[in-house]
């Protein structure tokens, strides 16, 4: 057997010790192959593993299945993934997600003392020099300070979910009022927003509170129901950035110069975004999003290498600001 021959066998198994088990179907899914070399892969795995069960679930369909503590010892992380989950902490530190981070740092823990001896040492080198490649992941930048203590009440609301006590400082207000609030979610970018439903106020609107101007928050015990239909990716997806206006809702759409439209091609600006080219060479994109400062922000970066043509309250605000920068972002 050759060793990537081994290794899909491996991540077969791997798959076989979920709870469901794997299914000839998942393993087409899975490799793009076909049906009967699926089966040829389960009867592999159950040369390989002979401990290897195969049932017939309520659908009719086979299931193989095998026991973790099979195959345990044959599961030793590689430097990669070690590299990945240090990288992954490092971010949400960056983020000021530090209960999260603590989380992967206790799996991180865990982790490591399963490995066998021997193999520490020498992961632990590889590792560095990963991390090393990796210098982005702990790159300093500018970022809106943040309160350990808000951040760990936040994301114990998150996980109840609970209703929440804040302290929160609106822009034009001299010091922080007291409001009870319905957390949804947290979108992260420039600035951080907590989405939350105000309960002392009439409807079930989400508003947006920015994290950094929360001065405390309490878990009160009370759970609560989220809005029918809530997605947070969904919810993100209306904005830019980190900021969403329902009234600034629209379709947007610029226009990169020809010397710039090969360097633009290579962003993706929006999830919802559509890309066409024009017969002068020029780049046109198209989204539909809200957020026109923080749009602002990423424009003044592209210089005059970039028009907005819509919506007009957007190409007003960049209007006269555009600048001849030596690089593009």
């Amino acid at each position: 057997m050759s060793f990537a021959k081994g290794q899909e066998l491996l991540k077969l198994a791997m798959m076989a010790t979920r709870r469901s088990g794997v299914s000839l179907e998942e393993i087409v899914e899975e490799w793009g192959c076909s049906h009967r070399t699926a089966q040829r892969m389960t009867d592999a795995l159950q040369t390989a593993f002979p401990q290897t069960e195969a049932q017939d679930g309520e659908d009719r369909k086979r299931r193989w299945h095998i026991h973790a503590r099979a195959i345990a010892p044959l599961l030793t992380p590689s430097a990669d993934e070690l590299a990945a989950l240090s990288t992954a902490i490092a971010q949400l530190q960056t983020h000021a997600l530090e209960a999260e981070a603590a989380l992967l740092r206790q799996l991180q823990s865990k982790v490591r003392a399963l490995l066998p001896p021997g193999a520490g040492t020498r992961l632990a080198v590889d590792e560095e020099a990963l991390l090393e490649a990796l210098g982005h992941a702990a790159r300093p930048g500018p970022r809106p300070a943040s309160d350990h203590e808000v951040n760990a009440a936040i994301s114990e609301a998150l996980k109840g979910p609970f209703l929440l006590r804040i302290a929160y400082r609106k822009r034009k207000q001299d010091s922080p009022s007291e409001r009870i609030v319905a957390p949804h979610g947290l979108l992260l970018g420039v600035r951080r927003y907590l989405v939350a439903r105000d309960t002392a106020k009439k409807g079930r609107k989400l508003q947006h509170y920015r994290v950094e101007e929360i001065y405390s928050a309490e878990v009160l015990p009370e759970s609560f129901e989220l809005e029918p239909g809530f997605n947070i990716r969904a919810h993100a997806e209306k904005g830019f950035g980190s900021y969403e206006s329902e009234a600034e809702h629209d379709d947007v759409v610029w226009r990169f110069s020809p010397d710039a439209a090969d360097h633009a091609r290579r962003f993706v600006f929006h999830p919802t975004q559509q890309i066409d080219e024009e017969p002068d060479g020029s780049l046109i994109v198209r989204f539909r999003a809200s957020g026109h400062l923080e749009m602002c922000w990423h424009l003044y970066s592209w210089g005059k290498s970039v028009e907005v043509l819509q919506p007009a309250r957007l190409r007003e605000m960049v209007q006269g600001h555009q600048r001849d920068f030596a690089a593009l972002p």
